[in-house]
């Protein structure tokens, strides 16, 4: 099971890392949730999200 996370810009932003994880497999993980949280302004809580569950994937 999955969990999605609520709203458009987050969702956004996780499909962007995951674009970027493919084109970009050198950049480090922080660097691309922090780029992202920027890119789509995604509030501190959300940058959490993205931390815990791309990090808890490697």
């Amino acid at each position: 099971m999955t969990i999605l996370p609520e709203g458009d810009d987050i969702r956004k932003a996780v499909k962007w890392i995951d674009e970027m994880r493919h084109e970009k497999p050198k950049k480090p993980l922080p660097e691309l949730i922090c780029e992202a949280a920027l890119k789509f302004d995604l509030p501190p809580k959300d940058q959490e999200f993205l931390t815990r569950n791309f990090c808890k994937k490697e």
